[in-house]
């Protein structure tokens, strides 16, 4: 298994939260071994916070997986740049070219979260209730990356030991074959109920960059509708369903864009933190801008005239990371909004490239820069990226119940109508109107695509909706949506693993469907 004896021998470093917030700081106070580690509550809970310092330097990684594969990134240069990760977004990649590897670095966190869970589960200095939050924190967020996992890969090796810590270093014993995709489901349903349970009625926290009770509970519900209808266990419609209806306390911001300008307020459910001094997005977020350089005279905001020209509409050129757009959304994703949706333009900032032709204004570039996550001007005058990034939030929960609503064959109505009622500021202009069980899907897919842009959601959403018997990720003349052919494609669903791996481990078998030349 690729460096995989590598992160099993990897030193304990605990990342000590200072913060009297308890926020997630940025650099490592301490570093403990083994030996003189879990003496005290202090201790477990900087361990704790350090495991969500490791949940947040996997943001990318989490968008790239959950969505550069769902047909809303481009793979067309509009600014004389150059496009990053075309392999992924192109569905090109392969066994040679995996787009991701070292199962997306998701052991490490998983031997951290081992330990964390054998060493809390065994201490007896914590209070009972102290105990019990913290592991359920830490089952959930296992229970995480196990499901991206499960979604990447399909079955993968399960380890659920800290095997190095239970002096286990003999290398080749430490290979393990890819367990079945049930094995591995089995496994997440069995942690996340682990951490509901562990929670039991405590209620959410101030705080929501942390793992908490009703994130929980968005997981599982998410968990249990992938299961109903990826893998056709229809009974989990109603635990997903269950899950979903006992979060409570949240409620739908009035103002879309408020949603990630405002942290902890009420529609968020669990968000990675970000914070100025702290830490930002940085420069994976910057590369969805613009260059300014690349304005070169002729951009404007109107494409209907030639002027005046873009020099830096959006004030960025201050911020500290390099800003230049090497990845873009597709500017028919742009179009898909009504001019009067307010996620269109909170969402996106649309500029064009124009010139004279015979009297005439002509657009030669359409283009779009990302500013959901635009961040702020701070104290210094430099643009700096610290939106928080929504892993739940109560928009996601309504419309997973609209597609179990769905799914169920009842009208899905009453959770999509709060969503465009929002969008619109109550003055919809097209209000959903019931249909078909494949015309409401799609109907709730389109909120989707509108609402959950760069936060990690529509490669694994067509993955999951359907419409007839097939998910949308399959071409189809019925639905617009799809990106692979499912009779040449359609082992694509589930990603490559690089040859690295099976030779480090012969135990692991390649992905089915992709080339294998093992020995």
């Amino acid at each position: 298994m690729n460096k995989f004896k590598y992160i099993l021998c990897i030193a304990l470093v605990v990342v000590a939260a200072t913060s009297c917030r308890k926020t997630l700081e940025l650099s490592p106070e301490d570093y403990y071994g083994d030996g003189n580690f879990w003496q005290n509550e202090a201790q477990v809970t900087n361990f704790m916070v350090g495991l969500h310092k490791q949940f947040r330097d996997n943001q990318f990684m989490f968008l790239r997986l959950g969505e550069m594969r769902g047909g809303g990134f481009s793979n067309v240069d509009r600014q004389n740049t150059s496009l990053n990760e075309l392999t992924i977004i192109n569905q090109a990649i392969e066994e040679t070219s995996a787009g991701v590897g070292s199962w997306a670095g998701f052991y490490n966190p998983i031997l951290q979260l081992n330990l964390f869970i054998q060493k809390v589960e065994s201490v007896e200095f914590l209070a009972t209730d102290k105990r019990n939050n913290l592991l359920g924190q830490a089952y959930a967020m296992r229970a995480y990356y196990y499901f991206h996992l499960l979604r990447t890969y399909g079955g993968v090796p399960i380890w659920l030991e800290p095997e190095v810590s239970n002096g286990n270093t003999d290398a080749v014993a430490l290979r393990k074959a890819r367990a079945s995709e049930a094995e591995v489901l089995t496994a997440i349903k069995a942690d996340i109920n682990k951490s509901v349970s562990l929670f039991g009625t405590a209620g959410a926290p101030a705080d929501k960059s942390q793992w908490n009770p009703s994130a929980a509970l968005m997981l599982k519900g998410e968990v249990y509708l992938w299961s109903a209808k990826v893998y056709n266990t229809t009974a989990d419609l109603a635990e997903a369903k269950t899950a979903l209806n006992a979060v409570t306390g949240t409620s739908l911001l009035t103002n879309f864009a408020d949603v990630f300008k405002n942290k902890n307020n009420s529609e968020v459910i669990l968000a990675v933190r970000y914070r100025d001094g702290e830490a930002e997005m940085g420069a994976a977020y910057s590369f969805f801008l613009y260059s300014t350089f690349n304005f070169d005279n002729l951009h404007v905001k109107d494409s209907t005239t030639l002027g005046p020209t873009l020099v830096d509409p959006l004030n960025i050129a201050s911020a500290p990371a390099q800003v230049i757009q090497r990845y873009g959304y597709t500017f028919e994703l742009f179009q898909s909004y009504n001019v009067a949706d307010t996620r269109r333009n909170a969402t996106f900032y649309d500029y064009y490239k124009t010139s004279a032709s015979g009297g005439d204004v002509v657009v030669t570039v359409r283009n779009t820069a990302l500013v959901k996550f635009l961040g702020e001007i701070n104290g210094a005058n430099r643009r700096v990226f610290t939106n928080d990034w929504p892993v739940y939030r109560e928009a996601d929960r309504l419309l997973m119940l609209a597609e179990i609503a769905n799914a169920e064959g009842n009208d899905p109505s009453a959770y999509i109508q709060q969503i465009r009622d929002r969008a619109f500021a109550n003055t919809d202009p097209e209000p959903f109107v019931n249909g078909s069980q494949d015309a409401n899907e799609l109907a709730i897919f389109a909120e989707r695509s509108k609402e959950f842009v760069y936060e990690g959601k529509r490669w694994y959403d067509i993955r999951r909706m359907k419409y007839g018997s097939d998910p949308l990720v399959f071409i189809s003349a019925n639905h617009p949506y799809g990106v692979l052919d499912k009779g040449t494609q359609g082992y694509k669903i589930l990603w490559p693993v690089e040859p690295a791996i099976w030779t480090n481990d012969p135990l692991v078998d390649q992905t089915p469907g992709y080339a294998t030349t093992k020995p």
